[in-house]
């Protein structure tokens, strides 16, 4: 073997000494720390910005109801946000001023009753005119303009949430 692989590190090159090969003995096993400690680090900060139940984490807005023209039936429309990691579903829905609420969605312009409504995890479930929405049937009083209406929202993971909507004009259409 030559002085020159000897002192370039290069293949075959071997320590002179026993006091050369401690130093590669430390840095081999200060190398073996560092990863352990990095992977346990970033698995500590991925727990700490990501819930690990993964629940459904659900905000309700911009909830409204058109003043109805007629007194048999009224629409509501509410936007329902998931933060969270797991879906979750709309089951039902009640209010003060329904004998029943259906859940419709519209399908090629028709309106069909749905038993329930999916809102993705990390998504939103829309309620709006021309799309999803709640039917208020069999109403003990016409919402008129100026008034609140109460709904109760039923979804499967979450349990029920209540909502105080506006009673806003006939023709009242939200700002995006």
């Amino acid at each position: 073997m030559t002085a020159r692989r000897l002192a370039a590190g290069g293949p075959g090159a071997r320590p002179r000494n026993r006091s050369d090969r401690r130093p590669l003995a430390a840095v081999a096993t200060g190398a073996v720390l560092v990863l352990a400690l990095g992977a346990c680090s970033s698995s500590d900060d991925k727990d700490s910005t990501t819930k690990s139940d993964g629940r459904p984490e659900l905000k309700v807005s911009g909830a409204y109801v058109p003043q109805p023209p007629t007194k048999e039936m009224a629409g509501g429309f509410l936007t329902v946000r998931n933060g969270g990691g797991q879906a979750d579903k709309l089951t039902s829905v009640s209010s003060d001023v329904a004998g029943k609420v259906e859940m419709h969605k519209t399908v090629e312009q028709q309106m069909q009753q749905v038993k329930s409504l999916r809102v993705p995890a990390h998504g939103t479930l829309r309620l709006e005119r021309g799309g999803n929405h709640l039917m208020l049937m069999e109403l003990e009083r016409k919402p008129a303009k100026g008034q609140t209406v109460t709904f109760v929202l039923h979804f499967e993971r979450s349990g029920a949430v209540t909502v105080k909507a506006p009673v806003e004009a006939t023709n009242y259409t939200p700002k995006k």
